[in-house]
């Protein structure tokens, strides 16, 4: 019998991408996270399962259309309201997704299908010129990669079998099987340290960071020959003042490995992505954070790692 061949569920694959690794990249979105951050800007990538996202400006109505209304095996998609347009009674909802291929639209649409890893590649090869002339490659990004640990460890082999560099963002919040399995794979780790206060973690984060930070000493001492890239999505009253900086620089600084401490200063990027999954986004009054308080703090780690004479730079990369 043939054996099956790896696959993931994909919610996006991205092109020229500039801030996820060196050089020009293909970003490849994995479904799952094992975190609840606030001011998450990718909400379709939590649920580790395919999910239905409705743009209510797209649907042309009832009078034009209703395919979607027949299409539902459990009445789910509703016309409720003077618009005749759709609705969709998340409560009702499994997700069987008939909807999606009725409507002509495209309002109804499904964040995440099933792919294998050659269907994966092929799409990551077609930008394969850009790799070799700007020292990028492919980044498995999410929600975490690490929670699809033979997905994403089949994947990134077989990328770097054909010659691509490989890179991984992860929050760390898996088992450490899971690093285990893929991080032999990947030539650049890009991890979270999201806050540094436990109790603030768990507010914020809706986690736990102790295994988080036990997980990442353990890659950084498992693994002296990979790069690691440390990272903080700067949130305004959250993590964006002193201390979280210099907490994050004294637990990396053991670790030559560490050769990176970037800020990524929080933007609302994503925002009308949680009105297409029927959520609420907790964090509408928030504003970015000051481009002098980003200055400070870039200073900061700059003085750090230049003091220990590391190759590191504070990074200009946008927040995800």
């Amino acid at each position: 019998m043939r054996k099956k061949e790896p696959a993931g569920i994909i919610y996006n694959i991205q092109n020229y991408c500039i801030h996820d690794g060196p050089g020009i990249r293909t970003t490849v979105f994995l479904k799952g996270c094992s975190c609840r951050c606030k001011w998450c800007s990718n909400p379709e990538s939590i649920s580790p399962k395919p999910e239905l996202a409705y743009d209510l400006a797209r649907c042309i109505g009832k009078k034009e259309c209703g395919l979607c209304l027949r299409a539902c095996p459990e009445s789910a998609v509703i016309m409720d309201g003077s618009d005749e347009k759709a609705r969709v009674n998340r409560s009702l909802c499994n997700s069987c997704l008939r909807c999606v291929d009725a409507c002509p639209a495209k309002a109804l649409h499904a964040f995440g299908i099933e792919m294998t890893v050659d269907k994966v590649l092929e799409h990551v090869e077609r930008e394969g010129s850009f790799f070799r002339q700007s020292g990028g490659g492919m980044t498995l990004s999410g929600g975490d990669p690490l929670l699809q640990p033979d997905f994403s460890a089949a994947l990134l082999a077989e990328a770097r079998r054909r010659g691509i560099n490989t890179a991984i963002e992860t929050a760390g919040n898996v088992p450490w099987t899971a690093m285990k399995k893929v991080l032999p794979h990947v030539d650049i780790v890009i991890h979270d340290h999201k806050v540094s206060d436990p109790e603030r973690y768990k507010k914020w984060v809706g986690a736990a960071n102790i295994r988080i930070l036990r997980n990442y000493k353990k890659a950084y001492e498992a693994f002296p020959e990979k790069i690691f890239v440390a990272t903080t999505p700067l949130i305004p009253g959250v993590n964006d003042g002193e201390a979280h900086v210099r907490a994050v620089l004294d637990f990396i600084r053991p670790y030559r490995n560490v050769i990176k401490f970037e800020l990524l200063p929080y933007h609302r990027f994503g925002e009308n992505k949680y009105g297409f999954l029927g959520k609420e986004y907790e964090l509408k009054d928030l504003s970015p954070p000051p481009q002098e308080t980003i200055r400070l703090l870039r200073e900061i780690i700059d003085r750090a790692f230049n003091d220990e004479g590391l190759p590191v730079h504070a990074g200009n990369a946008a927040g995800r």
